[in-house]
C-alpha cells in the first residue's frame, strides 16, 4: 500500500498549454506571426486561441496552400472573432487568413506540433501580459508574462487521499483489531 502510494504521488499532470495567437495584438494584418511562433514548442493538445475583429478569418489550409495564400481549399474556416484550435496531431499545422490579400499581408501563421510529452503539454515560453489566466491549465500569468506548467506531482484531491488513508488504516490495522478481541 505504501509503494502505491508513492507511485500515486509521483504521477505527473499531463495538462495542455493555451497560446493566444499574436499575444496582445491577436490576429491582425500587422502581426509577425513567424516571429512569434518561433520561440514556442506546440504538443498535441495545446489550443491555439485567434482573438481578431470582424473583416478577418481563421482557415487552415494545406502546406501548399499555405505557401502560395490560396483559398477556397480551407480544412476549417471561421469567422467568429475568438477562435480556438486544439491542435490534435504531431506534424505541421498551416493557418492563414482568408480575406484576399491579408495572406499576402503576412496573416499567416505555422506551426509544428510535437507528441504531446508525458510531463504535461507544450513547452513553456514567453507570452505578453494582459492575457486570461488559468494555471491549472498551463495558461500565461499576466504578472510575469510566462506559462505555467503543473508542478512536478500530481494533486491528489481530499476525497482521494481520505480514501487511500482510510484504505491505509483499514489494511494495516484491520488486523489488529479482529486478533486483539481474541487476545482479551
Amino acid at each position: 500500500m505504501v509503494l502505491m502510494v508513492m507511485i500515486l504521488c509521483t504521477i505527473r499532470a499531463v495538462r495542455a498549454a493555451v497560446y493566444t495567437v499574436g499575444d496582445s495584438s491577436g490576429w491582425s494584418i500587422s502581426g509577425d506571426y513567424g516571429t512569434w511562433a518561433s520561440d514556442k514548442t506546440f504538443a498535441v493538445g495545446d489550443t491555439l486561441v485567434f482573438n481578431y475583429s470582424p473583416g478577418h478569418t481563421v482557415d487552415e489550409v494545406s502546406e501548399t496552400d499555405y505557401k502560395s495564400c490560396t483559398t477556397g481549399n480551407s480544412i476549417t474556416s471561421d469567422s467568429s472573432g475568438a477562435t480556438s484550435i486544439t491542435l490534435k496531431t504531431a506534424g505541421s499545422h498551416y493557418f492563414i487568413c482568408g480575406v484576399p490579400g491579408h495572406c499576402t499581408g503576412g496573416m499567416k501563421l505555422s506551426v509544428s506540433t510535437t507528441a504531446a510529452a508525458a510531463s504535461g503539454g507544450g513547452s513553456a515560453s514567453p507570452s505578453s501580459p494582459g492575457s486570461t489566466t488559468t494555471p491549472s491549465t498551463g495558461v500565461r500569468t499576466p504578472a510575469t508574462g510566462t506559462i505555467t506548467q503543473p508542478s512536478s506531482s500530481a494533486k491528489l484531491s481530499p476525497a482521494v487521499v481520505a480514501n487511500l488513508l482510510f484504505s491505509f488504516c483499514f489494511i494495516y490495522t484491520g488486523p489488529l483489531l479482529i486478533f486483539s478481541d481474541e487476545f482479551n
